[in-house]
């Protein structure tokens, strides 16, 4: 099966109300274990990198290990999604690179960190949708704004997304997905106090818009993870995250993508500080980078049960980012 518009596999999940998670990848261990957990559970994927995870890796190395994980699992639908676009410059750079789907986040500034106005973000959106639909690709967009910060992204506020907003932003905008923000944050604290989110919220959104609601700053932050970071030397105090029957309960209401990157980093980090700990005289990186990729697979087919994703790499026949093209004219 070729690349996998990222319209195509949220359009199939929301046909049948479940979840898709995407993952957010920095080097070839993540991007393994994430394809292993893939093919266990039988569930369609996004991988998605950060424009802070592509410049780490100088853009064309990382590209190169997404597009592997294509190459290697003709079986399960693939969609390799830029996370957090911040301008139409970065989008075009991640198209060049092969992405099939591309988020462009106007509530915030290019800087990554300040506020934007809905005019600014309406601006910026368009101007990537009109670029974006020209090669097939899809485009998330954010309305609302969350807290926390997380790979130099954020600006530490929460921002409710006003629903009546949320349906005139799509509609000015031609988007094909939309994030919002219900309370969740980015980061390993997502919550000082209670950790409800705003449900009501999501149903109205729900209610006035037509394609599919994603959820970022979704990771779970298992106390468990926590623990064993904490056991080997790690320090994090007070980390909480969503917990799982509230993203269940948010995909029974309409969300339909799910973004989750902590967990991921708690679980290599954890498996990689049990290795020094218990075997400090080991020196070799397949020694520690292993272990990290089985902790993390482990993690990442969770996660596909939870969100009822297993079994649904065969729902799809395969659409060409030409295909899609033609769709958007």
């Amino acid at each position: 099966m070729p690349l996998v518009p990222m319209r195509q596999i949220l359009e199939e999940a929301r046909k049948k109300n479940y979840g898709v998670g995407a993952y957010n990848v920095n080097n070839m261990e993540q991007v393994q274990a994430i394809m292993a957990a893939a093919k266990e559970t039988q569930s369609p994927v996004i991988i998605q990198a950060s424009r802070g995870a592509l410049k780490y890796s100088n853009f064309t190395y990382l590209k190169h290990i997404m597009f592997a994980a294509v190459e290697e699992n003709p079986e399960i639908p693939i969609a390799v999604h830029l996370d957090h676009g911040n301008s139409l410059a970065t989008v075009k750079e991640a198209i060049s690179l092969g992405f099939s789907s591309v988020m462009i986040d106007g509530s915030l500034k290019e800087d990554g960190k300040t506020p934007s106005d809905y005019a600014y973000n309406v601006g910026v959106t368009k101007s990537v949708v009109e670029y974006a639909h020209k090669f097939g690709v899809t485009v998330e967009a954010e309305i609302g704004r969350l807290g926390g910060i997380e790979d130099g992204v954020g600006s530490g506020s929460i921002h409710l997304t006003d629903p009546k907003e949320a349906k005139k932003f799509v509609e000015e905008t031609g988007v094909d997905a939309l994030a919002i923000a219900i309370g969740t944050s980015h980061g390993a604290y997502k919550f000082k106090g209670s950790k409800e989110l705003a449900f009501d919220v999501l149903k109205e959104v729900r209610s006035l818009i037509n394609i599919p609601i994603v959820l970022h700053g979704a990771s779970s932050v298992p106390q468990e993870l926590i623990d064993a970071v904490n056991k080997y030397g790690g320090k994090m105090p007070g980390a909480t995250g969503v917990p799982m029957e509230s993203l269940k309960k948010a995909i029974q209401l309409g969300v339909t993508k799910i973004n989750v990157d902590t967990d991921g980093r708690l679980a290599i980090t954890a498996a990689i500080r049990k290795v020094f700990a218990e075997t400090p005289e080991k020196f070799d990186p397949r020694d520690y980078l292993g272990p990290a990729r089985e902790a993390l697979k482990g993690v990442i087919a969770g996660k596909m049960r939870d969100f009822g994703t297993t079994g649904h790499s065969g729902d799809y026949k395969g659409i060409s980012l030409e295909e899609m093209k033609a769709s958007y004219k």
